[in-house]
């Protein structure tokens, strides 16, 4: 009779074991798809800051241009018989002015959806993290269950459904991030 529990119990651990391994692949998959998730949306706001920055040079330059064809009207208008040229650096003055403002519109839009790519690569790297501590829970509660088998100790398959157990937890996390 005793050696029928027995089996019983180690049907158990066996059927258990299995399920541990199997939230553990997944969430090793999962986790792995997050990180990925992570790493590009890091790659796209990077592009978009570096986009950002190409804007802010090309704003600055063009301010400069202007602020130059600025003191060159203040120098023409001090001499004689130079309108058409005031006229002409006049206009190209409101051009970059025009052209100024355009950039600095053009980098808010790209300042914000590099935060957007930021926010979206904080956000799979919490679920990474999720899952890579529920993969560490659920290998150690592999690890107990392996050992329970060969030592057939009741109380170390106990201590492997309490890993196992916070596995699971941190694997449900994993997705809906609750904890």
């Amino acid at each position: 009779m005793t050696t029928d529990k027995k089996e019983n119990w180690l049907t158990y651990m066996a059927i258990t074991t299995v399920l541990i391994a199997v939230a553990a692949t997944l969430s090793t998959f999962k986790g792995g798809g997050y990180s990925t998730k992570s790493l590009l949306n890091q790659t796209k706001a990077s592009d978009q800051w570096a986009f950002f920055q190409s804007k802010s040079i090309k704003s600055y330059i063009y301010d400069l241009r202007r602020e130059n064809l600025e003191l060159q009207i203040a120098s023409l208008e001090k001499q004689k018989d130079n309108d058409s040229l005031i006229k002409k650096y006049r206009g190209m003055a409101t051009d970059y002015e025009h052209k100024v403002k355009t950039y600095e519109q053009e980098k808010v839009a790209i300042s914000k959806e590099a935060t957007s790519f930021e926010n979206q690569r904080d956000e799979s790297k919490i679920h990474s993290d999720k899952f890579g501590i529920a993969v560490i829970f659920l290998q150690i509660s592999i690890l107990l269950s392996s050992i329970a088998t060969l030592s057939k100790k009741k109380f170390v398959w106990s201590c492997s459904l309490a890993f196992g157990a916070v596995g699971i937890l941190f694997f449900l996390d994993g997705f809906f991030l609750f904890l």
